[in-house]
């Protein structure tokens, strides 16, 4: 019997979901007193990985995945390896299959970052243990995951949060419907927003430039579809028009790793789509709209300089009182730190 693997959220049911963002809701309010300098205890949240090891697959660089993924997994009790392109022989003497199987034989999951999605189905295909999507070309289910959890900790800052009565996960406050808008490129990211919020009953607006080299791939629409998300996603190149009634703002970066010597055309591509107050209150979003981004960011994606208004310092968008990107970040860890249980 072939192991559980993770690809995408749309291989989770709502049912699932929920139940990971409670799951890890309990394990962060779990982990927080042992992590005080003054921590009275040093009991570990849960041992469920004492005596085991996950392997950290990267073949990209990474921040905020490896650290979330090398913390949580000691709060666990376990170990995670971390095994990056230079360390180990994948794609140089030895093939994916091959170290899938190796690395299984050793390791009881693993959770691995590559370039094409075709990367990870192939580690899949021949691993022994589970195999989860930190990153790929395709998808991203970890961030969402975390993007969630941060939304929900922070919904008393969205209209009609206090009479929603949505499904949300146990533990959790309830998010009243969103509408969550999207200003970039089509990327791994955004991939795992479109099969994922429609079905917690979120809109989602998207904005990307007309080119179709910046819209979702036909394997992504195939999964929308499956899913049947697609009723509950607005396209359009207009990043006004993508803002319109927006509670939550989200972009990511135009220049993805491997993609460097496109620089140049892509910054002419996406000139107007930097997220800004300007283009917000011009497209007519949530005058208390929030802004998330997976980090790290760049000073063309979002507006993140201080402004000295009349004496006063005002910080802009990024690191204005709209941004949750660093609850954002840590939330990796304590999501990453659920789907290990």
């Amino acid at each position: 019997m072939a192991p559980p693997h993770l690809m995408t959220l749309a291989d989770l049911s709502v049912a699932q979901i929920n139940r990971s963002l409670a799951h890890a809701a309990h394990l962060k309010k779990l982990s927080q007193p042992v992590l005080k300098p003054n921590a009275t205890t040093t009991k570990l949240p849960s041992n469920s990985l004492q005596h085991k090891s996950i392997a950290l697959l990267f073949s990209k660089r990474s921040t905020r995945t490896r650290v979330s993924a090398e913390t949580a997994a000691a709060l666990l009790g376990g170990r995670a390896l971390f095994l990056g392109k230079e360390d180990i022989q994948l794609g140089v003497n030895e093939s994916a299959g091959d170290t899938a199987k190796v690395i299984g034989s050793m390791c009881q999951g693993i959770f691995a970052r590559v370039g094409e999605h075709e990367e990870i189905e192939e580690l899949a295909r021949h691993s022994p243990v589970p195999v989860l999507n930190a990153l790929s070309s395709l998808w991203h289910p970890t961030q969402i995951m975390a993007d969630l959890l941060t939304l929900h900790e922070h919904a008393h800052l969205f209209s009609g949060a206090s009479s929603s009565k949505g499904n949300a996960p146990e533990g959790l406050p309830a998010l009243p419907p969103l509408t969550i808008a999207w200003v970039g490129d089509s990327s791994n990211v955004l991939h795992d927003m479109l099969v994922t919020y429609p079905r917690l009953g979120h809109k989602i607006r998207v904005g990307t430039p007309s080119n179709p080299k910046y819209h979702a791939p036909s394997a992504v629409w195939d999964r929308i579809k499956e899913v049947n998300c697609e009723k509950g996603i607005f396209w359009t190149d207009d990043p006004r028009e993508a803002v319109k009634g927006a509670d939550v703002v989200v972009t990511d970066t135009w220049i993805s790793m491997g993609q460097e010597h496109e620089k140049a055309q892509r910054l002419q591509d996406f000139n107007g789509f930097q997220v800004t107050e300007k283009l917000c209150k011009e497209g007519g979003a949530n005058p208390n709209w929030k802004f998330l981004h997976c980090l790290p960011r760049k000073e063309h994606e979002v507006d993140d300089e201080r402004a000295d208004c009349q004496s006063r310092i005002e910080f802009k968008v990024f690191h204005g009182p709209r941004s949750l990107v660093f609850p954002e970040a840590e939330n990796r860890k304590w999501t990453i730190m659920a789907m290990f249980e």
